[in-house]
């Protein structure tokens, strides 16, 4: 591909595919979007409002269709569909691909059925194209108001990497560059599930000193995880590990977050997603995490407990006992 970027597809209608949007059209690169559903293509592409992202003023540059042949001039694609879905978008997006065009992945999670990072999906399902991981820190609305945010963006070639930098960075919306696409997605995947269990310390009133102790030891499972998947120590304590953890741990704008305060109230989470339009990924990815960790040999307790509470029916309570019940170690391992 050429260095400059000038047409970008965006795949995905939700909040963070259109911020992404929105993002490509300020900077005048012509956008398309692909959505799933017929009248939030319309919505979009009269410059109305997306019911995905409420109160947000589009730009009538931006066009969006639920044809991916609407997508098959694009330079680069940012990939915003929902992890677990990822896969089959992949499968049918694979023939409208053009030839040299990077797709950057800005989905967070693991793929449930067999523990693959969103990367490996891709390569999968649409084979010899450059892949980039763009992760960090961010609240979708924040940025589409145009309030400052920075982000991680991984690619393994160098130049590809810094053309997508030039094409979607901004004063506001400021990517950082690094070649460890294996530890951006890995800090992405794992911080919405620690979410979870700081959502529930909240919702049970469990105090500050809890949550900060589930941050610091969701970070070290983090790590370990890292560790053996070749991620990069400084990648794990960027924006898109460290940062992206603080921030999804510490406000219910989080969808993980409010799904774990409203188990910590007492709802279940199937009460909790069957309310929701929108997908908190911490629940697949708890499931992914615990088989991938079986299947690396290494502990993740915390993962392992957010699992057994949102897809095994586990009590609360007795998860939370359990966790306190572990031996004591030392810090660091």
């Amino acid at each position: 591909m050429s260095a400059a970027i000038r047409r970008i597809g965006v795949v995905g209608g939700g909040a963070w595919g259109t911020t992404l949007a929105l993002l490509a059209a300020r900077a005048k690169l012509r956008p398309t979007m692909w959505v799933r559903e017929p009248e939030v293509a319309a919505a979009i592409s009269a410059g109305g409002d997306n019911p995905f992202l409420p109160g947000v003023k589009l730009d009538g540059g931006i066009h969006a269709s639920t044809d991916f042949a609407a997508l098959a001039e694009s330079d680069a694609l940012l990939l915003a569909a929902p992890a677990q879905y990822l896969r089959s978008v992949c499968r049918s997006l694979r023939p409208y691909v053009r030839e040299g065009a990077a797709i950057a992945i800005c989905s967070k999670g693991i793929e449930e059925t067999n523990g693959a990072l969103l990367s490996e999906v891709v390569a999968a399902e649409i084979p010899n194209a450059p892949i980039a991981v763009l992760s960090g820190p961010t609240f979708a609305p924040e940025i589409a108001r145009g309030l400052p945010a920075a982000v991680t963006l991984a690619c393994k070639d160098a130049e590809i990497g810094k053309a997508l930098v030039e094409a979607i960075g901004t004063p506001t919306f400021r990517p950082y560059l690094s070649s460890d696409i294996v530890g951006a997605q890995v800090g992405g995947g794992v911080k919405n599930v620690i979410a979870i269990a700081c959502g529930i310390v909240a919702g049970r009133a469990m105090g500050d000193n809890a949550r900060a102790a589930l941050v610091t030891r969701g970070l070290a499972e983090i790590q370990r995880l890292g560790r053996v998947l070749q991620a990069q120590p400084a990648t794990l304590m960027g924006l898109s590990g460290l940062g992206d953890l603080v921030l999804t741990c510490s406000s219910e704008q989080s969808r993980n977050f409010s799904l774990g305060v409203a188990l910590g109230r007492g709802k279940t989470a199937a009460e909790v997603v069957a309310s929701r339009t929108s997908v908190a990924e911490g629940v697949s990815t708890a499931a992914a995490v615990v088989r991938l960790a079986a299947r690396l040999k290494i502990e993740m307790p915390i993962s392992a407990a957010v699992d057994a509470i949102v897809n095994k029916g586990a009590p609360i309570d007795r998860e939370i006992q359990a966790l306190l019940a572990r031996p004591f170690r030392v810090e660091g391992e």
